[in-house]
């Protein structure tokens, strides 16, 4: 019964980038046809392909290599573009490599997941579901990289487009020990509360942000310490005080 009902959920839709048409095909051909649920409805290799399909299909999921045709680090700009239109779209970033700051470099543009070229095809397959379904395909040791990289630097006030602060003081310091790695007993004894009330804070930011489960929480932030970089950097003046422009 299961299985039959499984059988009749539409097809999650995949649009692959990749750096050349036969890894496109070898993609393609590893969901024909529509395994696992998963179906690859367009494919391209140079990055003003690829988004042109992102907004003319509208994928559920887009699997986007770091290298494309027109560059060793296309798909990383690509992925930056997928996030800034706004799309439904969700991106995994396809990477030759398990080195840090690939993988930083991946979630810093706006990945929801990173899956590796020597991974099964079922594997694949799981992070699709998986950031389909709004989750972040993330190892404990990409975690790692993204706990190492947030350090103390959260953001202290997380803001909605409207300006508005989304956090109390009491929420903003739960997530800023979860970014730093704590549980929710080291949590509980840093502020002196107990651990069920330290569950009712993060049941409380999951709902505000709209995340549900630790990993995305660190996502979240780890993205918003990137896009907050990014805004002070476009405000900075064209020259420093104390030079020779005025």
């Amino acid at each position: 019964m299961q299985k039959a009902l499984q059988s009749r959920s539409p097809a999650i839709t995949v649009v692959v980038a990749e750096a050349n048409h036969l890894n496109c095909q070898l993609v393609a051909s590893a969901f024909r046809p529509k395994r696992a649920g998963v179906s690859v409805v367009a494919s391209a290799v140079a990055s003003h392909q690829a988004l042109t399909l992102f907004r003319e299909r509208q994928p559920d999921v887009a699997i986007v290599s770091s290298e494309l045709e027109d560059g060793p680090l296309e798909g990383y700009r690509v992925v930056r573009e997928l996030r800034i239109l706004q799309s439904k779209t969700r991106a995994i970033m396809l990477l030759g490599t398990r080195e840090r700051e690939p993988v930083i470099d991946a979630f810093r543009s706006g990945a929801h997941g990173v899956i590796f070229r020597d991974e099964a095809v079922g594997t694949l397959a799981k992070c699709i579901h998986a950031v389909n379904r709004g989750q972040v395909w993330a190892s404990s040791e990409h975690l790692g990289y993204l706990l190492d990289v947030l350090g103390h630097g959260v953001p202290s006030r997380l803001r909605d487009a409207r300006g508005m602060e989304l956090l109390s003081r009491r929420e903003t310091e739960v997530v800023r020990l979860v970014s730093e790695g704590l549980t929710n007993r080291g949590i509980s004894k840093e502020l002196g509360l107990s651990e069920h009330t330290i569950r009712n804070y993060l049941f409380r930011v999951f709902d505000k942000l709209g995340v549900s489960t630790r990993v995305e929480l660190v996502l979240y932030c780890f993205q918003e310490r990137q896009a907050r970089a990014a805004g002070d950097r476009r405000d900075e003046p064209a020259t420093k005080p104390g030079t020779n422009g005025i």
